[in-house]
């Protein structure tokens, strides 16, 4: 008897970072480090390796609902947030049912969609708020994905376009704000009137600790828990959920003050560029999108000489385009001065 796969799992493409590189603006992480608690927390933390850690990681939720200004119940952790929208796809998407999203978005959203047995449907985007709207409801969707700022493009939804998905479509909700740090969010202040609404986010970047794989999601009790359900237990590490824990009740200043070190960069980094005669995106992420056709070949070149970024090919509406991480100016640097050998406008 031949071992078979679930249908469509086998043609799933495997996930890949990229090999390590001298100066990487190709993860959108915090290029400046980790939090000052970080080591303090590593240290005391240590007891905690030999025994399971908490199942939920309860002690994490109160402190991020301390930080969303919402109640415990309303919190559930996972392993980094893609994990929490996996976990919400799974609880909230019956088999064949439609996941909508607007394309272009984050590449995991169709593959966890696939995963779970459920079916990917891209709407394209479009400066029209009711005919994206209009475009969304079609799919009649049992999940609708968005994420603002987006990744990879930096733009921000407008909070009366999420109100209305909100009011118009029968479905979970789930607003991606893994760059809420970056911008003026409104994640937080909708859940607590929506009983539809899950906003993710994580502390893979502002929070600098994307090696410990630590995100949450907020949302009613009932959604928070249900997704709890699906999530299974011990999803988040003692050690990791100690860290997190440092990062949120010393470190949100720090936090705060290197995301407006990125936002500062980001714009002298697109500043430079246009300078150069390109033209990059309108980012509230910390980071830039710059279409450049050929920009795979691009980035290997940028590669050789030990600077990574990342390359999308035939993004739609956009054509091919880097993706560049706003850091500390001497790593921009370093770019520019790779990108000028490899690149004529």
């Amino acid at each position: 008897m031949t071992l078979r796969a679930r249908d469509g799992v086998a043609e799933l493409p495997l996930y890949s970072g990229g090999d390590a590189c001298a100066v990487d603006l190709s993860d959108n992480t915090n290029l400046w480090g980790a939090p000052p608690g970080t080591s303090r927390a590593f240290a005391g933390a240590a007891a905690r390796v030999a025994r399971y850690p908490s199942a939920g990681a309860a002690e994490l939720c109160a402190e991020v609902a301390r930080y969303a200004g919402v109640t415990p119940p309303m919190v559930v952790a996972g392993c980094g947030s893609d994990d929490v929208i996996d976990s919400a796809f799974r609880a909230f998407g019956t088999p064949g049912s439609c996941v909508a999203y607007v394309e272009p978005t984050f590449s995991m959203v169709p593959v966890l969609a696939r995963t779970n047995g459920l079916r990917p449907v891209a709407v394209a985007h479009d400066d029209d708020a009711e005919r994206l709207l209009a475009s969304l409801r079609a799919s009649d969707p049992s999940i609708v994905y968005l994420c603002s700022p987006n990744n990879p493009t930096g733009s921000a939804l407008p909070r009366a376009f999420v109100e209305r998905v909100l009011e118009s479509i029968d479905a979970l909700v789930i607003l991606d704000e893994a760059y809420g740090e970056f911008t003026t969010s409104f994640g937080f202040e909708l859940v607590r009137t929506s009983d539809r609404l899950l906003v993710t986010r994580t502390f893979s970047k502002a929070f600098g600790l994307a090696g410990l794989r630590v995100g949450y999601g907020v949302g009613a009790a009932s959604v928070a828990g249900t997704v709890a359900r699906a999530r299974g237990p011990y999803k988040v590490g003692g050690v990791a959920e100690q860290v997190a824990l440092a990062a949120m009740r010393d470190d949100v200043s720090w936090m705060r003050e290197h995301a407006r070190l990125a936002i500062e960069e980001r714009e002298w980094l697109a500043a430079q560029l246009v300078n150069r005669g390109f033209e990059t995106m309108p980012s509230e992420a910390n980071f830039v999108l710059l279409p450049l056709a050929g920009a795979p070949g691009v980035a290997t070149a940028l590669r050789s000489c030990g600077i990574g970024v990342r390359a999308f090919s035939a993004l739609p509406g956009i054509g091919d385009a880097l993706r560049i991480t706003a850091g500390p100016r001497p790593m921009l640097e370093a770019l520019l001065s790779a990108f000028d050998k490899v690149v004529r406008p």
